[in-house]
């Protein structure tokens, strides 16, 4: 039942609000059914307890083409909390420029991969080779995960932040993942579709992770 106010009216539900998290609450789309996702919410579960309710992660699944809208629906909701990200790969996206474009002008960060998420995986592995083709850039990751691990690599697999951390080196894949961004962009290549390959999925994850340090 509804408490009353101070008046005696009943307060409606819009009155209790959640406390707003005061290191972000982050809104994040992608277009995939599990990699990107479980990614993600590794990394959300690898907070310490104790900022489990100072940040918020939440990940949602949308069409390519609905990425940026879906984003700006659910920031809108709840505008106080805002920090609205999608996260996709080129892959065989037609519009890839237009749609990280788009979300940019609309105040929309974006984790994108040139071809696939799996080139920013490999960087925990201290590289990130020119792989233009995301079947290629998968296989070959599957190859140097298992190398590192001894375990097959699986899309849908719910350890792939835990293991990647474990084998690998994120401060090292940050870095690595921001080098090769900052290289294109000064040899002038500044279209994210003729930028393979490269990502920008380490700006989240770094921004996170610094908000968890602090």
């Amino acid at each position: 039942m509804a408490r009353a106010d101070r008046n005696g009216k009943r307060k409606g539900r819009d009155s209790f609000r959640t406390r707003v998290p005061d290191l972000g609450y982050y809104f994040i789309v992608t277009d995939t059914k599990e990699t990107e996702e479980n990614y993600i919410y590794g990394l959300r579960d690898s907070l310490p307890k104790e900022l489990r309710g100072r940040i918020v992660i939440k990940v949602s699944r949308a069409k390519t083409e609905e990425l940026v809208q879906v984003c700006k629906e659910q920031a809108a909701m709840e505008p106080q909390y805002g920090q609205p990200w999608i996260v996709f790969d080129r892959d065989q996206v037609v519009r890839f420029d237009q749609i990280i474009e788009t979300a940019e002008q609309g105040g929309v960060n974006v984790g994108w991969s040139n071809p696939c998420i799996e080139i920013w995986f490999e960087a925990y592995f201290g590289k990130m080779h020119s792989y233009n083709d995301s079947v290629i850039c998968c296989r070959e990751f599957a190859a140097s995960f298992k190398k590192k691990t001894g375990q097959e690599y699986r899309k849908s697999s719910s350890q792939i932040y835990a293991m990647l951390n474990r084998y690998g080196d994120e401060a090292e894949a940050i870095k690595i993942a921001e080098h090769r961004l900052s290289q294109y962009l000064r040899d002038g290549i500044d279209r994210p579709s003729e930028q393979c390959p490269c990502t920008t999925v380490h700006k989240l994850v770094d921004e996170i992770r610094k908000k968890a340090c602090n």
